[in-house]
């Protein structure tokens, strides 16, 4: 059986891909001319710098995220629960931190949900230390 922390860590890499997908489907209309509108334009334009930046996102923060879940799988048994849901909280914090970065310009509030996956993030980097 798998261990626990492997799911939420799957889960982080399956929002990597669909931020890949979304970026280039953003930027299609630039690159090969499919789904330009009429006058040739991006109808994607606006929203592709924010996709792309978010997409750079995966690899900054999130690193801690997948080191900290390798060290308490490489520790092996007892299993905690409270790092599984630190994952978790974490996984879920990433796809609001993507759909309010991808989706709105509103900073405070990004900078705001961050922080659940900084939060989540140095609960299990504590879970590891003890």
């Amino acid at each position: 059986m798998a261990h626990p922390l492997i799911l939420p860590m799957a889960a982080h890499v399956a929002l990597a891909s669909l931020l890949y997908v979304l970026l280039t489907v953003a930027r299609a209309p630039k690159v090969w001319g499919i789904g330009q509108r009429p006058d040739g334009s991006n109808p994607w334009a606006a929203i592709e710098p924010r996709i792309s930046a978010n997409l750079s996102n995966q690899f900054e923060w999130p690193l801690f995220f997948h080191v900290a879940c390798l060290l308490l799988i490489l520790q092996g048994p007892p299993e905690n629960q409270a790092a599984v849901l630190l994952a978790w909280v974490f996984v879920l914090g990433r796809l609001v931190h993507s759909g309010v970065q991808i989706f709105t310009t509103n900073v405070r509030l990004r900078g705001l949900v961050f922080t659940i996956n900084f939060l989540a993030t140095i609960g299990l980097w504590v879970v590891v230390l003890h």
